[in-house]
């Protein structure tokens, strides 16, 4: 038998060390590649969350509106198909003259990651009618209606500023209406009906509307308009 030569067996013994660290080398980074593919995906923080686009189909058609409104086509707005950032930081003193605007819910200083809202006008009366829906992460939601519910005591009055008269401010809650609900009512003698606003949770949704129409200061249109938005968004959940 034809042995090999000692200086030959000197070379084999003397790779030997090399290859089995070039073997325990490339089996570490196999694992390395197992453990990054096994690694959970970052969850998506709207999931589930309704787009602007689906919101907009939950808001009250033209035919639920009274004769003589029509939608107000500078205030048909909506988020669309994507989400936006949210803001989560309430302001320390809120903008009391918010209260009478069609988007009276920013009064909160948190927004949302989608919206949809329009707004119907009388034209021979002037009654105002709007609605809006804010889709919200997590638990904000609620935040959003606590918020609201502190404002009656932040801005118990503010001045209007066409009129320059003083507005009165009046809130409570709501019973019966969506996961909560709260309701302001602003007066003032310059005006011939007051307004209601409506905040409602359903969900991880705030529906919001304002109303003048009627003689009790808009609050069985405002009622009205709140149910069925809410009734809207309970279908498409």
């Amino acid at each position: 038998m034809h042995l090999p030569s000692r200086a030959a067996r000197a070379l084999v013994l003397a790779a030997l060390p090399l290859a089995l660290a070039a073997c325990g080398s490339s089996g570490s980074s196999g694992q390395s590649g197992d453990a990054k593919s096994s690694a959970a995906p970052a969850k998506d923080p709207n999931a589930g969350l309704l787009t602007g686009d689906q919101l907009k189909k939950a808001l009250a058609p033209a035919s639920f509106f009274g004769t003589g409104f029509a939608v107000d086509p500078s205030g048909a707005r909506d988020s669309g198909g994507t989400y936006t950032p949210p803001s989560t930081a309430p302001t320390a003193e809120p903008d009391c003259s918010k209260l009478d605007g069609t988007s009276w819910i920013a009064i909160t200083g948190v927004t949302g990651v989608s919206f949809a809202q329009n707004d119907y006008v009388n034209k021979n009366t002037s009654e105002d009618i709007a609605q809006e829906i804010d889709a919200y992460r997590g638990t904000t939601a609620a935040g959003v209606l606590k918020a609201v519910g502190a404002t009656a005591k932040a801005c118990p009055s503010f001045t209007d500023s066409q009129t320059h008269s003083k507005v009165k401010v009046a809130g409570h809650a709501v019973s019966g209406l969506g996961d909560g609900a709260y309701t302001l009512t602003l007066t003032d003698p310059a005006w011939e009906n007051g307004t209601t606003l409506i905040a409602v949770r359903a969900g991880t949704d705030v529906v919001s509307v304002l109303s003048t129409d009627g003689h009790d200061n808009g609050a069985a249109t405002a009622r009205k308009l709140a149910e069925r938005l809410v009734g809207a968004l309970r279908k498409t959940s």
